[in-house]
């Protein structure tokens, strides 16, 4: 069997699946362009607690975690199994790193884990669940338990970390710029420093990203849509950047695959 992939993609808004935007198309063709995984962790944004958690259901439900959006999204559902057996092993690969962790057997697919699987793979036939993230705890945390995980990818196991490269909501309602907007400097800024520190490898700055990164705040006044990054990189390795888009000007939808 084929090492499967970690990746970090930018999921951008629940209305990715009606959109026709360059994202969107990268998405739908980034599944066949992937080792076909066995199963797949999907490490949402979207998903945040105080400890790791792994979702065990047999039958993941499909959460539309959003409001006031069209209702064809809301009759959208993705009905791909899940893994309890593989997220048991998750747990204790995690453990023996060290690391806290629980069970939740009720946690479906939200948003951030459903929007890009629906796009990649369609079909919905790989089994698939959720691991959370810890806003609290910053990047070194969630690269390590990106590594702890790392040995799964040799039995098919692909890493799929779902959230954004720039994030900040407030800065995209109050500018209401048109979705092909100049990109601002603040949001490309940030986006390319990423981009030339995985390009030199630069495990340390990239873990310290907060201090380090032109703008980190501002595009991110909240960590957690940049945290599933460091899982996939942890999992991984040196990372390369395989999609470049900036929407509305500051939000910023990169995607990068791992060695």
């Amino acid at each position: 069997m084929q090492t499967a992939a970690s990746v970090f993609v930018s999921h951008g808004a629940p209305t990715m699946p009606l959109e026709q935007s360059p994202t969107r198309f990268f998405l739908d063709a980034l599944g066949g362009a992937l080792p076909r995984p066995a199963a797949v962790i999907a490490v949402s944004a979207h998903w945040c607690t105080e400890d790791v958690a792994v979702s065990t259901a047999a039958r993941p439900e499909t959460i539309h975690d959003f409001y006031g959006f069209p209702q064809e999204l809301y009759r959208m559902t993705y009905p791909a199994p899940g893994a309890p057996d593989l997220a048991l092993r998750v747990q204790g690969l995690l453990r023996d790193a060290g690391l806290p962790v629980a069970a939740d057997p009720e946690y479906g697919l939200d948003h951030g884990a459903w929007v890009p699987m629906r796009l990649m793979y369609p079909q919905a036939d790989l089994p698939v669940f959720q691991l959370s993230v810890q806003p609290h705890l910053g990047a070194a945390h969630a690269y390590r338990v990106g590594q702890a995980l790392k040995g799964l990818r040799e039995e098919g196991v692909m890493i799929l970390a779902s959230g954004a490269m720039t994030h900040n909501l407030r800065e995209w309602m109050m500018r209401r710029a048109a979705f092909d907007a100049t990109p601002e400097g603040w949001a490309d800024d940030f986006a390319e420093w990423f981009a030339d520190a995985f390009q030199r490898d630069d495990t340390a700055a990239l873990l310290d990203w907060a201090a380090q990164a032109p703008n980190a705040r501002r595009n991110h006044p909240t960590p957690e849509h940049l945290l599933p990054l460091f899982v996939a990189m942890g999992a991984g390795g040196a990372g390369q950047r395989i999609h470049r888009a900036m929407e509305y000007g500051v939000l910023s939808l990169d995607a990068y695959r791992f060695a």
